[in-house]
């Protein structure tokens, strides 16, 4: 098994095509809503995160083939008066699930994180996804709590279109 780690350039056509693969996959998932993204949002998707000048993402490629992405965006810490990445999207396909892909993405995007001077790493998990809660305690998360007694932070939107 040969695994590549990239960095994704959106304006790239194949890389394009490869994250919207991805997230289309990830999207039709259970735990990604079991539901396609629409096709004006695939159309869309790379050239929007390439005006974003705080997004980036992590494409792993298995034989050359892709099979895993990872969104970021960087954003700002208060407490600390620093950067920090928030972690928005982690897709493995069915097929690389269990071989540790997410664990050498999630170390690419620390070594990124480093590079920026952010202070940490943030993510959303699903209640229910034990799978996810358990690779990311493996590499290092935890639920964000500031007093015990006030319980953990819980992730929570609105929509508004």
């Amino acid at each position: 098994m040969n695994t590549v780690i990239t960095r994704v350039n959106y304006l790239d056509p194949k890389h394009a095509n490869d994250l919207c693969l991805l997230m289309n996959t990830y999207a039709k998932d259970p735990m990604g809503g079991a539901e396609e993204l629409n096709e004006e949002t695939l159309k869309k998707l790379p050239l929007e995160l390439s005006k974003l000048p705080h997004a980036f993402s992590v494409l792993c490629y298995v034989d050359d083939t892709p099979a895993g992405l990872i969104n970021c965006f960087t954003q700002f810490s208060t407490f600390s008066c620093q950067p920090l990445v928030n972690i928005h999207d982690i897709v493995v396909v069915q097929q690389h699930r269990g071989k540790g892909l997410n664990q050498i993405m999630l170390n690419e995007v620390e070594k990124i994180a480093k590079e920026k001077g952010c202070c940490k790493l943030t993510l959303e998990v699903l209640e229910g996804n034990d799978v996810a809660k358990s690779s990311y305690t493996k590499f290092g998360f935890s639920a964000y709590e500031l007093d015990p007694k006030m319980g953990v932070a819980l992730f929570w939107q609105k929509n508004i279109n």
